[in-house]
């Protein structure tokens, strides 16, 4: 089974968590689901691949610390706080399966939005010597992002991640 991440840019936090049970990548939305400019990885979670990533951007080191998302979806106030509040979740709880919603901050948003085209190959490269990945699809994605990235920034807004297993 593959986790599902999409990328994705919208005017605000309570945007981002309307019909959260959707995917955000989609070309026809179903009527009534809000349609979204939308980059979709099956791979690419905030946490590690984007962190990643961004380390390589910034020629710095990679540190589980470098993206820091803040929760939106399931909200967090919701959140089981003890071992027997988790085990007593039932099997679908969005809280153990998903979706999940994260905001990124925007510091993440300009560093890929700052990627000039002349970076983009040597920047597939570098991530493909890490993770044996094809340096071409590397390439092709964060062009993706960058350019979301940009839109996002234009309007000021900020870039977002929709999560599912």
């Amino acid at each position: 089974m593959s986790n599902f991440y999409d990328y994705f840019r919208t005017a605000d936090r309570h945007a981002a968590v309307v019909k959260p049970d959707y995917p955000r990548a989609v070309e026809k939305p179903l009527p009534g689901v809000p349609a979204f400019d939308a980059v979709e990885t099956k791979w690419f979670a905030p946490w590690d691949s984007l962190a990643q990533l961004i380390a390589l951007i910034r020629n710095v080191p990679y540190t589980d610390d470098l993206v820091q998302t803040v929760d939106l979806y399931p909200p967090p106030e919701g959140a089981p706080k003890t071992e027997e509040e988790w085990d007593s979740l039932p099997e679908d709880s969005p809280y153990l399966v998903g979706p999940g919603i994260e905001e990124l901050p925007a510091d993440v948003r300009d560093t890929l939005a700052d990627v000039p085209d002349a970076r983009l190959i040597e920047l597939g490269e570098q991530w493909a010597a890490d993770d044996g990945s094809d340096p071409r699809q590397l390439s092709t994605l964060i062009r993706e992002l960058r350019d979301l990235a940009r839109r996002a920034r234009s309007e000021d807004q900020l870039l977002y991640c929709w999560s599912s297993l």
